[in-house]
C-alpha cells in the first residue's frame, strides 16, 4: 500500500513539473521571439507590437503571407496615417481607403495584396490593427450551384 502512495506521489510530481514547462515548439506570449526577421521589409508603425497569439504567418522574409495582429496603442489615427503614407513609399499601390470606426486600406505590390484593417476600441482598450498579406493571383474556385 505504501509503495502505491509513493508511486502516485512520484507521478504527480513529474506531471506537475512538466506542466510548468512549455511543450516543445510552443511559445508563451511573454517568451522572446526568434530574432529572424519574419516580415522581411514590411514596416510597422513605431511602437507596434505583434500579438503572436492572434497572428498566422507563413513563410518569412519578403514573401511571407498571412495575418499579423498588432497592438499599436491608443492612437489609431497615427497608425492609419503611417500605413497610408509609408506603404506607397515602399512600392505598394493604394487600391482603396475607407475611414470610419472600422478603417480599411488595400494595397497591391507585384504579386501580393496587403489589407490593413483598423478597428476602433473602447475607452479601456486601444483599437486593433490587422495586416493581411496574400498572393494576388491565388487560384480561387468559384462556388457551384447545387
Amino acid at each position: 500500500m505504501r509503495d502505491r502512495h509513493f508511486l502516485v506521489l512520484s507521478v504527480a510530481l513529474v506531471l506537475s513539473a512538466c506542466a510548468s514547462r512549455p511543450i516543445e515548439g510552443e511559445m508563451k506570449s511573454d517568451m522572446p521571439r526568434p530574432s529572424v526577421d519574419i516580415l522581411g521589409q514590411t514596416q510597422l508603425p513605431a511602437g507596434a507590437k505583434i500579438q503572436h497569439d492572434k497572428s498566422l504567418i507563413m513563410g518569412a522574409g519578403d514573401q511571407w503571407v498571412g495575418r499579423v495582429s498588432l497592438d499599436v496603442g491608443r492612437d489609431l489615427s497615427a497608425a492609419y496615417k503611417f500605413f497610408l503614407e509609408t506603404y506607397p513609399q515602399q512600392g505598394w499601390t493604394l487600391v482603396t481607403a475607407v475611414r470610419g470606426q472600422t478603417s480599411l486600406l488595400v494595397f497591391t505590390k507585384q504579386e501580393r495584396n496587403a489589407t490593413v484593417e483598423l478597428q476602433e476600441g473602447n475607452l479601456l482598450s486601444g483599437g486593433s490593427v490587422t495586416l493581411t498579406v496574400s498572393p494576388r493571383n491565388a487560384t480561387v474556385s468559384a462556388p457551384r450551384k447545387p
